[in-house]
Formats: C-alpha cells, structure tokens, sequence
C-alpha cells in the first residue's frame, strides 16, 4: 500500500459533490454503502448534511490536471 494515499472528492462518479464516492475510493468501500450511511445519519441522527457539506467545502476535487 503506497503512503501517498490523498482525500479527494471523486467529481466523475458524483451524484451531488463527489464526497460520497471520495471517501468510497479512500477508505476502498463500495460508494453504495457510504451514500447509505450518509443518508442514515441525515435521517436519524441529522448531523449528515452538515458533516457532507463541511467535507464538500474543505476536501478538494479530483478534476486537477496533473
């Protein structure tokens, strides 16, 4: 496993802003379940949709051209 593993939000497979599909491909889990998750906890718990819209706002994109 490389040690330069970095957070993006994943803009090619988003349904929203991509951080679903980032933190899917970072943490190598299927986005299905992550967007659950998210779901989940906006439904029951309501910190969801603060908790994605702070990592929207702070996790950069993978559209960069390199």
């Amino acid at each position: 496993m490389s040690g330069n593993k970095v957070l993006r939000r994943n803009v090619f497979n988003k349904v929203f802003g991509g951080v679903c599909s980032g933190l899917a491909d970072y943490f190598n889990l299927d986005v299905v379940l992550v967007r659950v998750l998210f779901a989940a906890s906006f439904l029951f718990a309501g910190v969801g949709g603060g908790l994605y819209l702070l990592l929207w706002l702070v996790v950069p994109s993978n559209n960069i051209l390199q």
